[in-house]
């Protein structure tokens, strides 16, 4: 009888890399945590949780880049905990602080931007790959979640009347305004250029020290402001792109 040899296949490693897993985790749980709080009515503490989720989710990403962790599953869990940090929760938030007067105008957009958010998530992910580094195509989700935290933060430090019609109108017209930029084909600088690993310029690190400076002046309405330009650049930077692609036509003809 002739031997058969056969060729054992590579046994395929199971598990996953905890470093840049814990930090994702920690997102999900700032998220979580942001819900919770927001239903007992402690506003302050859900939008900081929101913002402790940013700060988590910007770090898993550096860490997996760093110590070359990159795995499918930790991609994939990224965008689940994306979608609870920065979808589900602001959008709770905002709705146990004032939308929850309009009813089902209330429920709405907080549902618009919740969907939005899902929308964009899967956009992005079907794009990795395939898309530029340079910009993002829609409102970030991380940013659009900032806006409505600050926004939330700034009622609670300063007592906004919650029982105004005003200002839940105002809250409902900026969260469904965020969730539409979200899958909107407006383009946003990523700052993915910035290279944190190598040396960087004299003049970036100043301007880092003057960030966080003007940042400790008044948190809420800064980070609110600072979010709320970021949204405008997208619209602003494609009207100007068309102004100057018309301009250049006219000056071929």
């Amino acid at each position: 009888m002739e031997e058969q040899l056969t060729v054992s296949k590579p046994r395929r490693r199971r598990g996953i890399y905890l470093l840049p897993n814990f930090f994702t985790t920690a997102a999900l749980f700032a998220g979580f945590y942001a819900i919770l709080t927001a239903a007992q009515g402690r506003f302050e503490a859900a939008a900081l949780a929101v913002f402790a989720a940013m700060v988590l989710d910007g770090v898993d990403g550096r860490v997996a880049r760093l110590t070359n962790t990159q795995s499918d599953f930790g991609a994939e869990y990224d965008s689940l905990s994306d979608m609870v940090a920065f979808g589900v929760a602001p959008a709770l938030v905002v709705y146990h602080w004032v939308l929850e007067r309009l009813d089902g105008l209330g429920w709405l957009a907080a549902f618009v931007y919740t969907a939005a958010a899902a929308l964009r998530l899967a956009r992005f992910n079907t794009q990795i790959g395939s898309a530029g580094k340079r910009y993002f195509q829609g409102l970030p989700s991380p940013s659009a979640a900032a806006i409505l935290a600050s926004g939330v933060w700034i009622g609670a430090v300063y007592g906004l009347p919650v029982d105004s019609t005003l200002v839940a109108l105002a809250a409902m017209l900026l969260t469904g305004l965020t969730g539409l930029l979200m899958v909107s084909n407006f383009r946003y600088y990523s700052f993915k250029e910035l290279e944190l690993r190598g040396r960087v310029s004299f003049l970036l690190a100043v301007a880092v020290m003057l960030t966080f400076a003007v940042v400790s002046i008044n948190p809420p309405v800064v980070l609110f402001l600072g979010f709320l330009a970021y949204a405008v650049s997208g619209p602003a930077w494609t009207l100007l792109r068309r102004r100057q692609r018309r301009a250049e036509r006219q000056a071929r003809y």
